[in-house]
């Protein structure tokens, strides 16, 4: 109750904003904010959270494409095939077209809001210099910072090299260098020294102005996961293990409605998409389009729940890893079985018989019935129809979606310690034993590399694409290479989408 009360107050927030931070999504418009900001009387400081609040909003607000473009690529995930979205299905077995929408779509939607951050930050910068309270004014600027920073972080993931956005207007992007990926990152990290000092060392729930926002332990958050794409695993260690020592965070216990209603703004959670109903069967609605995950068809326990579109399936490689392992939490918490995925897994010998559980009815009473598209559903976007709010029926509606958990941070100071740098916080041994116990499994002693990375692959599946980076990172590309894919590190950076390189020239380099 307490979390749906808190979460009220940012969706009233959004519903104020929409008009402030309309979207155009167009490299060649200007920022979003800009008639807001000459509008603006700056001396009236009660209204310096608005600039911060619209850049939370485009944080919330991320389209439906984004994610699954970010995260598609990689052995734990598969594209769902015979749909209308072909070159996403090309994309998962690594062959790119520049001239797909999805790439011009990220790439706009995600500089968009970085731009929509700089223009908060220069906002913020006016109500400081009319006498608004300076130290607020820095927290807020390094709220900013962090959020702009996901953004970043992410595209470089995808695209490597880049344009950095030095202001609020596009335009800008016409006289920037192009930074290197390693380059993007050093930038991140050093962002995020600059940041710490002004937020506040609280969890992102404990946060009672803006709950659910950026706190120094997001920043640390995003500081180890730009060091780790640099291999500098001392600083991974000292930023997690900070986190970790902070005594703030804990594991859901229940890692099954960790991903569900129960899980929003949970204690394991560093930073997530906000979203809600509001509690209310009409009316205002904010969510995130979870039907692109959700099955073609279903038998929903609440009868006239809405299913989805099938393009987004665990892959058989991963329920093969997690079986040989005896999962049962994270494999049945992962992936949702349909009859026709359950029979092309028997058709392997070696998984003839299969744990007596594996059904195509999740414990919450769901059955997914077999569809064109895929064999499986990511239990991870999947919320059970009978937690959905009475009069809601869209797929996943009222559901958050999780970005960065306390695993991560526990795996990867358990890899940054296996790769030679040295812990404050515990040993390797006993940051993965927290993550194995909860998943049920038995204590592991002198942890070696592999087997964090086997952790990662087991707890973080279909999460951010965090396996395939993983992977290319430390050289395992032969891991990439399944099912037909034949991976090379030529592979690795989608090209530039051909829109942006017709306005950058650039990125023709």
């Amino acid at each position: 109750m307490k979390r749906n009360t808190k979460y009220i107050l940012i969706a009233l927030w959004v519903v104020g904003l929409l008009g402030i931070s309309g979207c155009s999504k167009y490299l060649d418009e200007g920022p979003e904010d800009k008639s807001f900001t000459e509008e603006t009387d700056y001396t009236q400081s009660s209204n310096m959270i608005l600039p911060i609040l619209g850049t939370y909003s485009e944080f919330n607000n991320t389209e439906w494409e984004d994610f699954p473009l970010i995260s598609v690529r990689g052995d734990d995930v598969n594209a769902g095939g015979l749909g209308d979205q072909q070159d996403f299905a090309a994309t998962d077995d690594y062959s790119y077209n520049k001239d797909y929408w999805m790439y011009n779509s990220l790439w706009q939607n995600y500089y968009t809001n970085m731009f929509s951050a700089n223009s908060a930050m220069e906002q913020i910068a006016l109500y400081k210099e009319n006498g608004a309270n300076a130290d607020l004014a820095d927290q807020y600027t390094a709220e900013a910072k962090v959020l702009q920073s996901w953004w970043l972080f992410q595209l470089s993931r995808v695209w490597g090299s880049l344009l950095i956005p030095a202001g609020s207007s596009p335009t800008t992007l016409f006289v920037t260098p192009l930074s290197t990926k390693d380059e993007v990152m050093q930038y991140i990290s050093d962002r995020m020294d600059e940041a710490i000092p002004h937020l506040v060392s609280v969890r992102p729930n404990e946060r009672t102005d803006i709950p659910g926002g950026v706190t120094r332990y997001t920043a640390l958050a995003m500081k180890a996961l730009a060091n780790l794409e640099l291999k500098n695993y001392q600083k991974v260690a000292d930023a997690t293990g900070e986190i970790i020592s902070s005594g703030k965070f804990q594991l859901e216990s229940d890692y099954y409605e960790l991903f569900k209603i129960q899980g929003k703004l949970s204690n394991e959670n560093l930073w997530e998409m906000q979203y809600s109903d509001l509690g209310q069967g009409s009316g205002d609605n904010f969510s995130y389009l979870f039907a692109f995950f959700g099955p073609q068809g279903w038998t929903p326990a609440v009868t006239g729940s809405g299913d989805g579109w099938g393009f987004y399936e665990p892959s058989l490689k991963y329920i093969k890893f997690m079986l040989d392992r005896d999962e049962t939490i994270r494999l049945e918490t992962t992936v949702i079985f349909t009859n026709r995925g359950i029979t092309a897994l028997k058709s392997d010998p070696n998984y003839a018989t299969l744990p007596s559980w594996i059904s195509n009815t999740t414990r919450s009473g769901d059955v997914f019935n077999d569809y064109a598209r895929a064999m499986f559903a990511s239990g991870k976007h999947y919320l059970p129809s009978n937690q959905l709010t009475t009069g809601r029926t869209d797929y996943g509606t009222n559901k958050n979606f999780t970005c960065i958990r306390y695993a991560e941070i526990l795996l990867m100071y358990a890899e940054a310690l296996t790769q030679g740098a040295s812990g404050s916080a515990g040993s390797a041994d006993g940051a993965v034993n927290l993550v194995r116990e909860r998943a049920g499994l038995s204590a592991l002693s002198g942890v070696t590399l592999d087997q964090v990375m086997d952790e990662k692959f087991a707890e973080l599946g279909m999460e951010w694409g965090t396996r395939f980076y993983d992977m290319v990172r430390l050289g395992r590309t032969n891991e990439l290479s399944y099912d037909g894919r034949s991976f090379s590190p030529d592979k690795t950076f989608l090209p530039y989408p051909q829109n942006q390189v017709d306005q950058l020239p650039i990125l023709k380099q």
